[in-house]
């Protein structure tokens, strides 16, 4: 058997844990091999919204395992109220929620570091979400971090006080921000209860051994292949390997395992944050994306900026992370247009072309547009591709004819029952 992947090809957002939560069904295991509370996958269903930050989408499919991987890094207090929800929707998990010993945890420091680093920067924030992921990661690459499995450790508290006392060293770099380290730690040691009480496994040889006796394996990314530390619009990235090459790492399977990847796209484009972003939309039809989308982050609350869809870097994304097939999602957001228009290419200097540059941070990038009729009518109660209004079938083959890559399904809202599988 292979482990197959979903992936965000944008800049996160894509509305990945509306279509992990759909496929989880027909896999055993679900696992999420990176990021950490920074993200939120959003599911609707039953009339009731839901938001994870770090428990795998699949959560909700009664049968399914659910693995938090060793890529991912967990602040055990927003876990905490994530399984309080859970609990409170009568979601049986004990027996299906496992985490990897391996996964780096973040602590009530990281999250001050995070504030008083960005607070630091000025106008040249990064946007972070001050969940504390960037100084977490730079733990796990600086060989000092702590692991989950270390709760279960005799000299914990002790390895705990000495990660402790080097962020408060480094804190006296930077101004002070307001955070109440001392409520925040008391409710983190609290709040550990709740990560003990679950079962932790070797990840690595879970999923391996798994992938051995015959299960399915479905894995979730979080963020967007944008925001990819190596691959995304550096500086303005996360702090992980958000493209499909972060599974291996992320939860210790080979390259040869990975069989099918699926890339999500809305059928525009939004960002979060700062940083490039060549078809944000400065105008009325950019405030109106926002308005018809819905478009505020759902771990932040902040408006995301909107635009078209960027085809260029679409085929950037789906080249680094081996996508065999699309999902494009939101397209009934795009219902109230006459006209939509996509990004075929990019002018940089007077001179055309599709590939992203290396300083797409200091270029100025003028998107070339092509447009297309829109239709003008709801796509509510649609669940055959055939009965999409023409100028939408039109619009998705066009997508597909420039992307060269089929679409496999189509999301016509933000519910369960609202995908068009082809």
């Amino acid at each position: 058997m292979a482990i197959d992947v979903i992936l965000g090809l944008q800049w996160g957002d894509e509305g990945k844990g509306k279509i992990v939560d759909y496929l989880a069904s027909d896999y055993d295991i679900v696992a999420r091999f990176q990021g950490g509370p920074n993200a939120g996958h959003t599911l609707k269903f039953d009339g009731k919204k839901f938001v994870l930050h770090t428990i795998p989408s699949g959560i909700f499919r009664t049968e399914q395992k659910n693995l938090i991987g060793n890529g991912v890094v967990i602040d055990p207090i927003t876990l905490s109220k994530e399984l309080d929800k859970l609990r409170g929707a009568g979601v049986s998990f004990k027996d299906r929620l496992l985490v990897s010993k391996k996964a780096h945890l973040i602590l009530p420091t990281h999250r001050l570091l995070d504030a008083a680093s960005e607070n630091a920067k000025g106008k040249a924030k990064i946007g972070s979400t001050l969940k504390g992921i960037g100084p977490t990661y730079m733990d796990k690459t600086g060989r000092n971090g702590l692991r989950a499995g270390d709760i279960a450790r005799t000299n914990f508290m002790e390895r705990y006080l000495a990660l402790k006392e080097k962020h408060l060293s480094l804190l006296e770099i930077y101004p002070p921000v307001d955070f109440d380290l001392e409520a925040e730690e008391a409710r983190w040691m609290e709040c550990l209860n709740e990560l003990r009480a679950l079962q932790m496994v070797e990840g690595e040889y879970y999923i391996n051994e798994a992938l051995k006796s015959g299960k399915k394996i479905l894995a979730e990314g979080a963020q967007g292949s944008m925001l990819d530390i190596d691959y995304g619009t550096y500086p303005f990235v996360t702090s992980s390997n958000t493209i499909s090459a972060g599974v291996c790492t992320g939860l210790g399977v080979a390259p040869s395992q990975i069989g099918e990847v699926i890339g999500i796209t809305k059928a525009y484009c939004t960002r979060v944050g700062s940083g490039p972003f060549p078809t944000e939309l400065h105008d009325e039809t950019g405030e109106r994306l926002r308005a018809e989308g819905g478009e505020f982050g759902a771990t932040t609350g902040r408006p995301r900026r909107c635009g078209w869809i960027d085809l260029p870097q679409l085929r950037y994304t789906i080249m680094v992370n081996g996508v065999t097939q699309l999902v494009m999602t939101k397209i009934d957001v795009l219902n109230v247009f006459e006209e939509i228009s996509a990004a075929v290419a990019y002018k940089i200097d007077g001179m055309e072309t599709q590939a992203l540059p290396y300083d797409i941070c200091d270029q100025e990038l003028e998107p070339i547009f092509e447009s297309k009729k829109g239709w003008k009518v709801t796509l509510d109660g649609i669940k055959d591709f055939d009965a999409l209004p023409e100028a939408a079938k039109d619009y998705i083959a066009y997508i597909e004819q420039q992307l060269n890559v089929r679409i496999s399904m189509v999301s016509t809202g933000p519910e369960r029952e609202k995908l068009i599988v082809r």
